[in-house]
């Protein structure tokens, strides 16, 4: 497990260079109510070599200094390596320009996972008004964040899964899956979504795709009160949740997920091991009593092989 004595840690994403696991993550200094952290927040980076025992390095990613799509926080991403070498980081930014109710998708680059280059003061990849609700229109808080990007399974440059909420759904059950293209890392084509609305949940918080043991699944997560007023009101909890589907590009029927985790635990992703097996990490959300705790998990088990119904130890009980 990671905790950090003096910070909180939430959101996460890792890399893998081959030798070792680079963990990025969200990170606050534990004062105050640790619902505010979102806004006083930057992107931690550690290495491990067995997604266990971590050593913390520099930050990897601030706040821009001067006017720019994420001059006032830095929140979550993911990371994958081009075809010129780099390793591109895509990340959410929001702006003081609009009071931070606006997210949109910025990129930095590093050619070793430890120093970055932001491309610029412009974000890469913003909402549009086609198939996604927007913050102009509705005035509430715009959904296009936590990008997850993977190359496409048939050779056709690269996909980006996005937390979005559908144009004119309900707030409270409008949560879609988000989806962009691109060719090259860099210019990206905004696509219809690649789940519906009305599947009862106002949003798919930190998307990973991903194929294991050639099943192509979607974990993402929403907490209880993020739950549709039908789910919440048949007693539904929240937690990570988990989808199969026929392709890695769904589309998903996000009404059929199942809850891997409860509330104790939150963002779930998938890593494999050097052993080839799978292990699931989460932030530790809850304690008993129902308070924030932020830290990193140890690897949770998984049945190896998986089968037709993935389950999880609790987190107490890791690998």
């Amino acid at each position: 497990m990671l905790t950090l004595a003096t910070h909180w840690i939430w959101d996460f994403w890792i890399a893998d260079d081959g030798t070792a696991y680079h963990l990025f993550f969200l990170k606050a200094p534990r004062v105050g109510d640790p619902d505010q952290r979102h806004w006083n927040v930057c992107i931690g980076h550690a290495v491990s070599p067995d997604l266990r025992s971590w050593e913390v390095l520099a930050d990897a990613i601030q706040p821009s200094s001067g006017p720019a799509f994420d001059d006032y926080a830095t929140w979550t991403g993911s990371v994958v390596k081009g075809d010129d070498g780099l390793w591109h980081m895509f990340y959410t930014g929001l702006s003081h320009a609009d009071s931070g109710q606006v997210q949109r998708i910025g990129v930095a680059t590093s050619p070793d996972l430890h120093d970055w280059t932001k491309r610029g003061p412009q974000a890469v990849v913003t909402s549009g008004s086609r198939w996604y609700e927007q913050y102009a229109v509705t005035g509430r808080a715009e959904h296009w964040r936590d990008p997850w990007v993977i190359r496409d399974p048939d050779g056709d440059g690269w996909h980006m899964v996005i937390t979005a909420a559908a144009l004119a759904a309900p707030s409270d059950d409008g949560g879609v899956l988000g989806h962009a293209h691109s060719t090259d890392l860099i210019s990206w084509e905004v696509r219809p979504p690649l789940s519906q609305p009305g599947s009862g949940f106002s949003q798919l918080e930190v998307p990973q795709v991903v194929v294991v043991d050639g099943n192509p699944l979607l974990l993402f997560n929403c907490l209880a009160p993020q739950l549709s007023p039908a789910r919440r009101k048949a007693g539904e909890s929240g937690g990570v949740w988990v989808l199969r589907s026929d392709t890695l590009l769904g589309p998903y029927d996000v009404s059929q997920a199942t809850r891997l985790t409860d509330e104790s635990l939150y963002v779930g992703k998938l890593v494999q091991r050097r052993d080839g097996h799978w292990a699931l990490l989460a932030f530790v959300n809850q304690d008993a009593a129902g308070a924030f705790v932020g830290s990193l998990s140890d690897p949770l088990e998984l049945p190896q092989p998986l089968g037709s119904t993935l389950v999880v130890a609790t987190h107490a009980e890791s690998m």
